[in-house]
């Protein structure tokens, strides 16, 4: 390339730097424009400055279960080799790290995300000055990706909070973390897109992306703007080798701010329902109900007594806006729901027919359908079952019953069973609801289980 236009090109990008800082608030990032020898040159030194005392490394460290070989079922091998005596659970400790950011310094509150802390039995927060401080768990939001901590809140410093709401796509932006556990680092870009979801990275998506080098062990760590504001929580990479290759998410503020209030309040976050299912509108339906736009979601099962059903909401309903916000498809509708909260009211805007319609609807509270496995079979005593309900990250993309939790040495644990599994068979026939379940086993002796686990499945033979 031409080097005067490359020296053009980096002169024009050093005005647009110094531009955009002059026009920020002094107070808060009173950016100097020249070096120890005079030269003029932007800096975003003294903003992180201010920002990076409020970013910090957390270490954790916990336990899982390891699977037992089957050759330790064998009573030569376990005493040849010295294994664990049958029946007991080898355990593995784990580490990781991550990064988080204080919000609050009177209390030493800290949002991080909540893969970077979960099944972590110790806490450990590294802050910028070099003390290491305890941290206990507060709340977690699995769905969200969203935890918070608390630490002694002794000289703490917290970074303000932006309005996410009103960031635009080339905003500058600074990310802080602490990438490959090298210690804190700084890296800079611009805000690539907003609103990204239906990535599968988490249950609720709504993401900033940004080309701002976001790393492994970034998660939890800041996103800033120039005048220092925290706008996102670094959350993920899209990158088939592990590296950054400049596509970047991080958890709007906003949103976050919102979980983190529920965590405090209730230590965890109590989603409400609307009582509708919907899918995305492509042309093809688009094409049949006569539309040209297919821009929306569709409604496609209304729950009867629901509060979709109350407020008029009907299958074959077109839903192109909620709260004035475009519903560009299902997730987007999902993801705007799933953070509402219980008692708020909820603004449609729905086509119906060809025609513009409004219909408003309270978010109401959630029931879960929790049933104790020892009244099922014996074979399940221990776990606690639960109806896959509208809200969960699961909710129409697996059918099955949902086991919630799993009381450990318990024969549900024995067997196999872990939280977070999902049966979607039993004896081979499919199971839609722990009604079903319930129906399928009756005076069965052993159980045949098809578990769906993450992204995998299994049989597990209970007998």
């Amino acid at each position: 390339m031409n080097n005067t236009l490359v020296r053009g090109w980096l002169k024009g990008l050093s005005l647009a730097i110094a531009l955009a800082c002059l026009s920020l608030n002094t107070a808060q990032a009173a950016l100097p424009f020249s070096d120890s020898q005079g030269n003029k040159l932007p800096t975003l030194a003294p903003m992180l400055k201010q920002a990076t005392p409020a970013v910090v490394n957390i270490a954790t460290t916990g336990t899982i279960q390891v699977r037992e070989n089957p050759l330790y079922a064998d009573p030569f091998f376990r005493r040849f080799f010295g294994a664990p005596p049958a029946g007991q659970p080898r355990e593995r400790k784990t580490a990781s790290l991550g990064s988080g950011v204080i919000v609050d310094a009177k209390k030493g509150y800290i949002v991080t995300n909540n893969h970077v802390i979960a099944k972590a039995d110790e806490i450990s927060v590294t802050l910028r000055d070099g003390r290491i401080l305890k941290a206990k768990l507060i709340g977690t939001d699995p769905d969200t990706d969203v935890a918070i901590i608390q630490v002694p809140a002794e000289n703490l410093t917290a970074i303000p909070l932006a309005n996410s709401a009103r960031l635009q796509v080339g905003d500058f932006v600074v990310a802080i973390g602490n990438p490959f556990g090298l210690g804190q680092t700084v890296t800079s870009g611009i805000v690539s897109a907003l609103g990204r979801s239906g990535l599968g990275i988490e249950g609720y998506e709504d993401f900033i992306q940004t080309d701002a080098s976001i790393n492994p062990g970034n998660s939890g760590g800041a996103l800033v703007n120039l005048a220092g504001e925290l706008i996102g929580i670094n959350t993920a990479i899209f990158s088939k080798s592990g590296g950054n290759i400049g596509i970047g998410f991080a958890i709007p503020i906003n949103m976050a701010s919102d979980i983190m209030q529920q965590l405090i309040k209730h230590g965890e976050v109590k989603r409400g329902r609307l009582g509708a299912q919907a899918q995305d509108l492509n042309p093809e339906l688009a094409k049949a109900f006569g539309l040209k736009d297919h821009r929306g979601a569709v409604i496609t099962q209304v729950a009867p007594d629901s509060s979709a059903d109350k407020s008029g909401l009907r299958p074959g309903d077109i839903v192109t806006h909620i709260n004035g916000r475009k519903v560009k498809g299902a997730d987007t509708l999902r993801n705007t729901l799933g953070l509402l909260r219980v008692g708020e009211i909820v603004k449609l805007k729905i086509l119906r027919e060809g025609r513009a319609k409004t219909i408003k609807a309270k978010i109401v509270e959630a029931v879960a359908k929790n049933l104790g496995g020892e009244k099922l079979h014996g074979h399940l005593t221990g776990a606690t079952l639960a109806d896959i309900e509208e809200g969960s990250r699961l909710y129409g993309r697996v059918q099955g019953v949902l086991i919630a939790e799993v009381e450990r040495g318990s024969p549900a644990w024995g067997a196999g069973l872990r939280p977070g599994d999902v049966i979607s068979s039993v004896n081979r026939k499919e199971v839609k609801s722990v009604a079903t379940m319930r129906k399928l086993m009756n005076k069965s002796r052993s159980l045949l289980l098809n578990i769906r686990r993450g992204n995998g499945a299994l049989f597990l033979y209970l007998q």
